[in-house]
């Protein structure tokens, strides 16, 4: 793959160009370490390096064209110098145009919102390939390019992974494309340069504010990826959550609903559940979901007002949805040969937490005892931590607070964060055990037959990022194994 360098600058807002732009281009790279002979790299100033200090390395690897924010001291013979305001800006739609802006050829759905992303976007990919469509899938969990998986790293990769992905997927035949938009993508304009057919609203609360800074700073990155939708796409935002019309207040898009609560163009209601599924009524039409929770209903009322808006029959999305699965470390329910439930969850924020517990106590309805394994992420926002440990305390009859992914903290200075948010009257249904391992076994120990374990954070990973090693974990292993299954 090829390009003229002035077919991929035009109409770009530049400071300065300095060199040929009658070059070919043999690639388009962020990162220095991948650029081959021919290559252009852009230099991003980034939140913990600076990209423009790798020009030399691009240089040496064979870079040829070079896009900056600071022209360097010295130009290198031979190479094209593109000086721009914001790297970070241009940087997506170099990227699209390269990979022959594969948006325009597929059908693309960004889901964004706190929680509910990976199962919303997974849903949709699993729903749409048993339509008989050939789909992508761009998630936290992993990214497919029909049924062939690609290894994720973030929840939105960066411009150039992301449409090399997309160009891919265009040129082998996917239809339709699912995507998580997280904020911070948003945020860095990782999805600068995209046609999105729609957008989905999950929900917004607490959570990434160790880079947001601010509540209102994260609402503002979330709200900014509607506001940049088309007037031929559409949006399908949550009624329930508070902040789901103000998401849509500038959108020139088709702005559709979907409530547990209200009327709205996509209505739910759930009429029984169990730890096997729910009963759920959905625009006056009953159907079995193998799925538990309010906030399980409110994923899939979203996925069907994503396929309806897509074209899709009612009635044919209802018996698709009646046979997917939830997505791998979602209310993972695993079943102990003593009688008593482990559910592994992904549950990282105080508002996932909630929702898990509301939701085995909705199931239980009082007739068991719910054990928490808790713990908080290393180097992330430490404002949440005292928050989870008083919802797992307030929801929980026994809350063990344990290790998650320390990454380069201390994992018994994020437990004592944790536990600094509990009233003395609390700790005698606490206790606190760094080894996670260890937590999950004692609670296995502590629980009775009719009772639930909640094991919350880690969900799919099967991994622990330690002082930036990461180690094989995984909870649904040390489960199986506590319980001998």
């Amino acid at each position: 793959m090829a390009m003229l360098l002035e077919e991929l600058i035009s109409g770009m807002q530049t400071l300065q160009v300095t060199g040929r732009t009658d070059v070919q281009v043999t690639g388009v790279e962020i990162d220095s370490r991948r650029i081959v002979p021919g290559a252009m790299f852009v230099a991003m100033r980034g939140t913990v390096t600076d990209g423009h200090q790798f020009i030399p390395k691009a240089l040496e690897l064979g870079a040829t064209s070079i896009v900056c924010e600071q022209m360097p001291e010295q130009l290198a013979e031979g190479v094209t110098y593109i000086q721009v305001k914001d790297s970070e800006d241009v940087v997506g739609r170099i990227a699209t145009r390269f990979f022959g802006d594969p948006t325009s050829k597929l059908e693309l759905v960004g889901v964004t919102g706190t929680n509910g992303k990976t199962t919303i976007a997974t849903l949709l990919y699993n729903m749409f390939r048993k339509f008989g469509y050939k789909c992508g899938l761009l998630s936290t969990v992993c990214n497919y390019i029909d049924g062939e998986p690609i290894e994720a790293d973030h929840t939105t990769p960066d411009p150039i992974t992301l449409n090399r992905l997309l160009g891919r997927m265009a040129d082998e035949g996917c239809k339709y494309a699912f995507m998580e938009c997280s904020s911070h993508a948003i945020a860095q304009k990782r999805i600068g340069g995209l046609k999105f057919a729609g957008g989905i609203f999950t929900n917004l609360t607490r959570d990434h504010l160790d880079y947001h800074k601010t509540v209102e700073n994260y609402l503002k990155a979330k709200k900014a990826f509607f506001d940049s939708l088309g007037k031929d796409a559409f949006v399908v935002t949550n009624l329930d959550d508070k902040n789901g019309l103000v998401m849509t207040q500038n959108t020139r898009a088709k702005v559709t609903t979907y409530s547990l609560r209200s009327m709205s163009d996509f209505k739910g209601r759930i009429l029984e559940m169990g730890f096997e599924g729910m009963m759920l009524e959905v625009n006056g039409i009953e159907s079995f979901m193998r799925f538990i929770g309010r906030f399980n209903a409110s994923n899939l009322l979203a996925v069907f007002g994503t396929a309806v808006n897509l074209g899709k029959d009612p009635l044919e999305v209802l018996t698709v949805m009646s046979t997917l699965v939830p997505v791998n470390g979602r209310f993972d329910a695993i079943r102990s040969p003593k009688g008593f439930t482990a559910i592994v969850d992904y549950a990282h924020t105080p508002d996932a937490i909630v929702n898990v517990l509301s939701s085995i106590h909705e199931v239980l309805q009082g007739k068991g005892q719910v054990i928490t394994v808790v713990g908080a992420g290393g180097n992330r926002d430490k404002g949440k931590r005292p928050i989870m440990a008083q919802e797992s305390v307030k929801s929980s009859d026994r809350v063990i607070i344990t290790s998650d992914n320390p990454r380069f903290e201390e994992p018994q200075d994020i437990i004592n964060d944790m536990l600094a948010g509990l009233k003395p009257e609390d700790m005698d249904k606490v206790i606190s055990i760094v080894d996670r391992k260890e937590a999950i076994r004692t609670a296995c120990l502590l629980a009775r037959e009719g009772d639930v374990i909640l094991v919350a954070g880690k969900g799919h990973e099967n991994y622990q990022d330690v002082k930036g090693v990461k180690h094989h974990f995984d909870d649904h292993e040390v489960i199986r194994e506590a319980f001998g299954i």
